[in-house]
């Protein structure tokens, strides 16, 4: 680049000259070259051992002349880094697998904030009511259009009978009768003590029974009401239950004829003696389970107890009341002392006299004669009123209510009344059993000794219908809980007979073969409907469960069984 130089300046002082050094070209040794790596690093050598060389020519100027001028050659060394580099680099390409792509667009729902407020204002509701447009003209035009179908499908469901007594059942289907549990006491059937009662708790889980003598004609002469016997129970629901294993034995120093669980408290049950004592017993208790006791007193029943019953005390207090029933003619009420003991709280006696002589079986001398009461079952619409079988064949209708006195004996400490109200057409013989049905307050059951099944009213002496279910005795009936056409007998030939009147009104529905030997008493579980238990003269309670069809009520049942009262009463 040339320089211009401002007018009028002094033009540029001359450069000196010097003498001009003599050019030469150091010589590299041999060994230099060979330690040496690079051609940078040799260039460098050259240069400083050139500049060396020209100041050493520079102080010794005058000694230039002395020597020739000269040239050297150069020496020119390869650089090695480069081709090493070129050699260790290689080109390479790597591709993954393809990505697959997709282009997709997503559009939101429309949306829109609001609010509510639990006190709307009164500016809001003039808004709201402007929101809604309602074509009243078109909607009164609609439902003129369609009020003549709508009237017409509403009268033809209105008449329609499809679907009355319908229920939904979520329960499985069971089609067979399946012997769930054979239970047993092997110490009491060594002793060949017979089954006389069974009875469920309140709870529905636990069963237990009572071991005795059903019938006592003893040939050896002995006292059976000091002969010891047993109360057991099971917990069908416990793990591991042993069905010859009870969870509780009571030891009872007379032979147990009836049981009677408490119908809300799970362990306080009843018991009747042959002895004519009654006893109640707490199951919860470890050591001494009796509780409370009659003993033997002038209120106490002479014969053996047939029946024990808890009755509402609701018009005595808060707590239940027991009821017994003996062949000593005589229905006592007891009630509990602090002390341990039953006392006498009401009583009625069944006597001759109040039963008409067109029904007697036999001739009563003059005087009030007790009758013997066998079974007593009380209504369920009315709590006053009860019926009674007895020994001379027929079935009473009584009354708690009841004001005529009877049997003036000596020595006891409540008066006894005639409860008796109406006597109806009797039995062959002997009545065991007599049950009111749950489900008609003028019907009731009774079974004897002359294999029959009657069905009562109790607006009327004649029986309704009588079955012959077996030729020997018939010791047991009872109502189902939840099928008012369905009940239950017991026989001697060893036979639990189950009867539907939806299905036949003369032969039982199924006949279970229970055993060779009579069954004495059964009874169906309130709670677990599909259980019946029976219990039998060899010592054995078997648990039935029934099938769906005998515990499954079904349309309109109620009011057959009101119609069958009614056609047959007339």
């Amino acid at each position: 680049m040339r320089s211009r130089r401002p007018p009028g300046a002094s033009p540029p002082c001359p450069s000196p000259t010097w003498p001009r050094p003599a050019r030469f070209t150091a010589r590299v040794p041999a060994a230099a070259s060979l330690a040496v790596t690079s051609s940078r690093s040799a260039s460098a050598v050259a240069i400083g051992t050139a500049e060396r060389a020209a100041g050493a020519s520079r102080s010794a100027a005058p000694l230039a002349a002395m020597f020739a001028d000269w040239t050297a050659p150069g020496a020119d060394v390869q650089s090695l880094w480069r081709s090493d580099r070129s050699a260790r680099c290689q080109a390479k390409s790597c591709q993954t697998g393809k990505v697959s792509t997709v282009e997709t667009a997503a559009q939101s729902h429309t949306s829109q904030d609001a609010s509510v407020q639990t006190d709307q204002s009164k500016d809001a509701v003039p808004d709201f009511q402007q929101e809604v447009q309602v074509d009243h003209t078109s909607l009164l035009s609609f439902l003129q259009s369609v009020e003549d179908a709508v009237i017409k499908e509403l009268n033809k469901n209105w008449k329609s009978r499809a679907f009355d007594g319908f229920e939904v059942n979520w329960t499985d289907q069971n089609e067979t009768v399946l012997c769930l549990h054979t239970l047993s006491y092997p110490e009491a059937q060594d002793q060949n003590l017979q089954v006389t009662s069974v009875s469920w708790n309140a709870t529905g889980s636990v069963v237990a029974c009572s071991y005795g003598r059903f019938l006592f004609i003893r040939l050896d002469g002995g006292d059976w009401s000091t002969e010891k016997s047993y109360v057991c129970t099971w917990n069908l629901d416990r793990r591991g239950l042993n069905p010859q294993r009870p969870d509780l034995v009571l030891d009872v120093p007379s032979s147990v004829m009836c049981l009677a669980f408490h119908p809300s408290q799970p362990s306080l049950i009843a018991g009747g003696l042959f002895s004519g004592e009654l006893l109640v017993w707490d199951t919860s208790r470890t050591e001494d389970a009796v509780i409370w006791r009659t003993g033997m007193t002038d209120d106490t029943h002479m014969d053996p107890v047939y029946q024990v019953n808890w009755i509402s005390g609701a018009k005595h207090g808060e707590r239940s009341r027991l009821l017994s029933v003996s062949t000593d003619g005589r229905i006592l009420v007891w009630r509990e002392e602090q002390d341990g003991r039953l006392a006498l709280a009401d009583g009625f006696a069944v006597v001759a006299q109040q039963i008409p002589r067109s029904t007697w079986l036999k001739k009563f001398p003059r005087g009030e004669v007790a009758v013997g009461v066998t079974s007593l079952s009380f209504s369920h619409f009315d709590p006053c009123l009860f019926v009674v079988g007895v020994e001379g064949g027929y079935s009473l209708k009584c009354s708690m209510a009841a004001e005529t006195l009877a049997l003036h004996r000596a020595g006891g400490s409540v008066p006894l009344r005639a409860p008796a109200e109406l006597a109806f057409s009797p039995h062959g013989g002997p009545v065991y059993s007599v049950s009111c049905s749950p489900f008609h307050r003028n019907l009731f059951l009774s079974c004897g000794t002359d294999g029959q099944v009657h069905l009562h009213s109790m607006l009327q002496a004649q029986p309704l219908l009588s079955l012959q279910l077996s030729k020997k005795y018939l010791f047991c009936v009872r109502w189902s809980p939840v099928r008012p056409l369905v009940f239950a007998a017991a026989s001697g030939e060893g036979d639990v007979h189950l009867l539907d009147f939806e299905k036949s009104l003369q032969k039982p529905a199924l006949s279970i073969k229970q055993g060779e030997c009579p069954v004495y008493c059964l009874e169906f579980n309130i709670k677990q409907t599909q259980l019946l238990a029976a219990g039998d003269a060899t010592g054995t309670v078997k648990v039935w469960q029934l099938s769906s069809d005998l515990t499954e009520p079904g349309p309109r049942e109620q009011s057959c069984l009101e119609q069958l009262a009614s056609q047959l009463t007339d």
